[in-house]
């Protein structure tokens, strides 16, 4: 008995909860719609139904007349049917499922981004600063990037692994969001050390191509590797350079002081040894001075690091229609057969 329950009596009634038909796409939403009109149906041939029949006056004594249960039994004909068109139009609705398989061919690019987390980078020739344009900017080019595996490094006087390389854009965009000042406590700008951390993430990676993108608006001033040595290393592993130099050299705002004047300092890009880097790692240099240059600077490098990646989707839909098709056709019947029982008048049927 248990078995027939679970084999027969429950997968028929699983099509009648609310979690499987909501479940479902339908074909034509609309015709669900009418779902609403059904009792309506009901309630308006009652309606017509009053108008049209005759009535007789009968005085009956108080207490004599008696309610009782099975006039309700006059209703479950109606009840029946109604369930019957309503599972009828769930029908026409054309519940379906639809299983999505992705196929893809060819390889995506293994991207590392090195991110220059140092004081200076709050400086404020960018709006808000250095750090959120170059934060926004890259968070706009993971977006734009399918198939990829793209991968984060900070550094300032030290060089960190944020993120391994992944394609997670969601999670990408929320480790870059979360870069900020301080975030290495050692201070300075370890060029070096950050293309080591990001050669030894991309080196053993089986992308097509294998690229770094290196963002910093200052000089080496920390580390213990050499910059231009560090570039060389990764060229023979493989690994493309992109390097991008942020900010302008000379005086730029630096916050406020006590008084709420702006302040200004002296700054200075390397911009040979940024350039001698692109051109060790077989790339290209780029200039940044605001947030418009950036901007334009990460659609190059978009363009210049095409995917050649397809992807084959395949659709298969199944249909439920039948499932309540079947309710409808074995509710019809039951209607049928209780319009010859005692529970319907055959006087106002």
């Amino acid at each position: 008995m248990e078995q027939f329950w679970q084999q027969v009596v429950v997968p028929a009634f699983d099509g009648l909860r609310y979690s499987t038909l909501t479940s479902y796409t339908w074909a034509h939403p609309r015709v669900l719609l009418l779902l609403a009109a059904v009792p309506l149906l009901f309630l308006l041939r009652e309606a017509l139904a009053q108008r049209r029949r005759r009535k007789l006056g009968v005085a009956f004594v108080r207490g004599q007349a008696r309610s009782h249960w099975s006039s309700l039994l006059r209703f479950v004909p109606d009840f029946v049917l109604a369930l019957s068109l309503m599972m009828g139009l769930l029908a026409l609705a054309r519940p379906q499922r639809t299983d999505e398989r992705v196929e893809q061919s060819g390889r995506g690019i293994d991207i590392v981004l090195a991110v220059d987390v140092s004081a200076s980078m709050e400086l404020q020739d960018f709006q808000p600063n250095r750090l959120g344009a170059a934060k926004r900017m890259a968070q706009a080019f993971v977006r734009g990037r399918r198939g990829d595996r793209i991968g984060v490094v900070a550094f300032a006087g030290d060089a960190y692994s944020v993120l391994p390389l992944t394609t997670d854009y969601e999670l990408l965009t929320e480790e870059l969001k979360g870069l900020r000042l301080g975030l290495i406590p050692t201070d300075g700008t370890a060029i070096g050390t950050a293309l080591g951390v990001a050669t030894n993430r991309l080196r053993n990676s089986p992308g097509r191509s294998r690229v770094c993108i290196l963002l910093s608006d200052g000089e080496n001033t920390a580390g213990s590797l050499d910059p231009l040595t560090a570039a060389q290393l990764a060229h023979a592993f493989g690994l493309k350079l992109y390097t991008i130099g942020l900010g302008k050299d000379g005086t730029v705002p630096y916050g406020r002081d006590e008084q709420g004047r702006p302040r200004f300092v002296e700054t200075r890009l390397d911009e040979t040894t940024m350039r001698q880097i692109a051109e060790a790692g077989a790339g290209q240099f780029f200039r940044a001075t605001d947030n418009s240059a950036l901007q334009r600077v990460f659609a190059q490098i978009d363009q210049l690091e095409k995917t050649e990646v397809k992807l084959t989707r395949y659709r298969n839909t199944h249909d439920y229609y039948r499932f309540y098709l079947y309710w409808c056709l074995g509710l019809w019947l039951l209607w049928l057969g209780l319009k010859n029982t005692f529970m319907v008048s055959a006087m106002e049927d």
